[in-house]
């Protein structure tokens, strides 16, 4: 599989750069462009589904995010897509969808916060506040090192581990 040039991921960053959140359709339509020159870059198709996810798209940006991942993104970016992907197809009600999307992000990137994050967010969309509470309860006890709840990480674990087993018995 090719891989993206350099100057083609500058190209595409300096495009993002630019984006006026409030009005994405010069940036799809830059995106786009882009696009019609690399019919099947994964980079460049991440950036589309994106672009239109920003603009509240989802349906068109789930499109592009499969495809990206299809066409064999890697590194950092296969873990942005796979969290927006994820993101997206909680928007669009989509939650089983939504969670084999992100379990997929917790394995491959078991120690980026915002994947889980966005999981318990998924796990609680999809009426599972259990589960999503103990991913909660088990980031901050893996992330939040401080004497204060130090003192308590026995107690947050444990809870954390109730829930979990609560949210699997369900």
């Amino acid at each position: 599989m090719p891989t993206t040039s350099p100057e083609l991921l500058d190209r595409l960053a300096v495009l993002f750069a630019a984006r006026d959140r409030d009005n994405m359709r010069p940036t799809i339509d830059a995106f786009l462009a882009v696009l019609a020159e690399h019919p099947d870059d994964p980079h460049v198709l991440y950036e589309v589904g994106g672009s239109y996810d920003t603009a509240g798209e989802e349906e068109t940006a789930a499109g592009y995010y499969e495809r990206a991942l299809d066409a064999g993104l890697a590194g950092d970016t296969l873990r942005k897509c796979l969290l927006q992907h994820g993101s997206t197809l909680r928007n669009l009600e989509r939650f089983d969808e939504s969670l084999a999307v992100l379990d997929r992000a917790r394995a491959a990137f078991p120690e980026s916060e915002s994947v889980r994050v966005w999981h318990a967010l998924s796990l609680h969309a999809a009426g599972r506040s259990d589960g999503a509470v103990a991913e909660l309860m088990e980031l901050a006890a893996d992330r939040i090192r401080t004497p204060d709840l130090l003192r308590y990480e026995a107690g947050l674990r444990g809870n954390a581990e109730y829930l979990r087993e609560l949210d699997a018995a369900r």
